[in-house]
């Protein structure tokens, strides 16, 4: 849903590396990269993963008063190898600290789980105003590092006058993974077979039929309590632990629906919110199912925008000669028959495919690089053709890591080893959204959807299959009201081409808040900040100021597809 995924580098959140999930899971990866733009998220959630080991969810021994929730977090220094890009001179600017919160809200005596933080002090301590909570988005993206990756797409000014905290949210990666396997090849085999579509979609159901079946079997009593209510109430005490009256906020993607249910649950401890790549609040938490097309329609909006623009511009398209959307249905179409072999790449498939455009279209400075391996594609359907733009071998490697992942979180190789992943992505969509049980739905809007979304809606309609199986059969999530009036108007940033949360979603989450204003971005990619000078100068003014723009502000971002 990086911009995603940890995303940026340096920034937060486009993420790097291209490598994002179709479907329900957007943008777990998109955000936990450490490089300028998404090249190669999936390796980098991967990595960050596999530092976290979570504990069990403890209760207060007998006799023992549960832990005051919302003490003054203990900051200490963060663990060696946290801060590794950081430059030495200014590690003395974080600490990191674990924080109590109770496993169930509503029964906040039954036992505690750690939410772990990152925090950056602010650089101009004698201008300091308080504290900046990240999520980069997912669900399922590790916020932990969030302070390191924000230079890029916060503005010196912020940074001057605000702490920068970034956490997990429960169930990911440092706070309490939420794992559904226990080792590698466990993992490997179900997930790896996730998102085909085609010949391969009997696989993909029984995966989807495992992965539940695994997370009833292992996961433990979190399961039932990863819902966004649950993530937006551990946030209220962090947003006491650090010692602010109220919340000030900077979400992306999924993180704006936890950042609209903090607003109704606490608009009085609201300060200043920002939202970037915004879901439809009210669709997401009603019609799981209506969501994801939605969401696939939005997605192959982009694609023909893509194919539009490659078209107009031409000579600096690789794509471009002859028709390219007629050149594009011919792939797919190709694939439906079979795998086709592509030179410096190997076998691939319509589900690789489908999955590794869909992670390219995330980052609009990536299109150049997507044109020339569709032409690569496309050149291999027609083994008599010469070829007319060889792709580079680093871009069809990570071509390679989007299409093989299939936009489920990539795992170690290593078999028969622990499994150090997490499983929270699924764990909150199926606790969010209202999903129909059994198959029956799933596997009709897997013939049906290709029709107003030929491309992605096949995958887009089996990406969460295993929601309608899943072991929390009554999950209590938060599902408005979502028109809380705030002191401050939430600030929202849309785009118009964003392939993870298509521009009419942020319409939606601006009409349901009660107190919004909706900046728009003419531009490609999933989300904007960092990549806009005009929305960067508006957030800042926004969270340093309280000063929101006037309604139907229009921004362009700092470079276009091609350019």
């Amino acid at each position: 849903m990086t911009r995603a995924a940890c995303e940026r580098a340096a920034r937060l959140t486009k993420p790097s590396g291209t490598v994002v999930s179709v479907g329900g899971m957007t943008t777990r990866w998109t955000l936990l990269l450490p490089s300028r733009r998404r090249r190669v998220a999936a390796i980098a959630a991967a990595s960050a993963a596999l530092l976290a080991v979570g504990a069990p969810a403890q209760a207060a021994p007998p006799g023992h008063a549960p832990p005051r929730y919302g003490a003054p977090a203990s900051w200490q220094p963060c663990p060696e190898g946290e801060l590794t890009q950081v430059p030495e001179a200014e590690r003395r600017l974080y600490s990191c600290a674990t924080v109590a919160v109770p496993l169930d809200h509503r029964s906040p005596g039954t036992g505690t789980i750690d939410i772990a933080m990152m925090r950056r002090a602010a650089d101009g301590p004698g201008r300091r105003i308080g504290s900046l909570f990240m999520n980069p988005g997912g669900p399922g993206g590790s916020g932990f590092a969030m302070p390191v990756r924000a230079a890029g797409a916060l503005s010196a000014e912020v940074r001057s006058r605000f702490d920068l905290i970034g956490f997990d949210p429960r169930g990911v990666a440092r706070s309490n993974a939420v794992r559904c396997f226990t080792t590698n090849e466990e993992a490997a085999a179900v997930r790896d077979k996730l998102s085909g579509i085609g010949a391969a979609l009997p696989d993909t159901v029984r995966a989807h039929h495992r992965y539940a079946q695994a997370c009833r079997e292992q996961a433990g009593p979190l399961l039932g309590h990863l819902a966004t209510e649950s993530v937006a109430r551990d946030l209220d005490l962090l947003r006491r632990s650090v010692g602010d009256a109220k919340l000030t906020y900077v979400g992306f993607s999924y993180g704006t629906l936890l950042g609209a249910t903090y607003v109704n649950l606490f608009p009085k401890q609201v300060r200043a919110i920002v939202l970037d790549g915004n879901v439809d609040p009210v669709l997401r938490t009603r019609d799981g199912l209506e969501y994801l097309r939605q969401r696939a329609i939005g997605q192959e909006a982009v694609i023909d925008a893509f194919l539009a623009r490659c078209t107009e511009v031409r000579e600096r398209c690789a794509f471009s000669e002859g028709d390219p959307v007629a050149k594009f249905a011919a792939i797919r179409d190709r694939l439906h028959e079979g795998p086709v072999t592509v030179p410096g790449f190997g076998e691939l498939t319509l589900s690789m495919f489908t999955a590794g455009v869909g992670g390219y279209l995330y980052n609009a400075t990536d299109y150049s690089e997507l044109a020339t391996l569709l032409q690569s594609v496309h050149d291999a359907i027609q083994p008599a053709a010469q070829p007319r733009a060889a792709a580079e071998p680093a871009a069809l490697a990570r071509f390679a890591i989007a299409a093989r992942s299939g936009g489920v979180h990539d795992v170690r190789t290593d078999l028969d080893t622990p499994y150090t992943e997490d499983d929270s992505s699924f764990g909150v969509n199926c606790l969010d959204e209202p999903f129909p049980r059994g198959d029956t739905r799933f596997l009709r809007a897997v013939r049906t959807w290709e029709q107003v979304a030929p491309t992605v809606g096949p995958t887009h309609a089996i990406s969460q299959l295993a929601c309608g199986h899943w072991p929390v059969r009554e999950p209590r999530r938060y599902a408005g009201p979502w028109n809380t009036k705030t002191p401050n108007p939430v600030l929202l940033f849309g785009n118009h081409h964003d392939p993870a949360t298509n521009y009419v979603f942020n319409q939606r989450m601006s009409a349901a808040l009660g107190n919004s204003r909706l900046v728009t971005v003419a531009a490609f990619g999933h989300t904007i900040l960092g990549d806009s000078a005009c929305a960067d100068d508006i957030a800042a003014r926004y969270l340093t100021e309280l000063i929101a723009p006037p309604a139907g502000v229009v921004c362009k971002p700092n470079t276009e597809p091609f350019s």
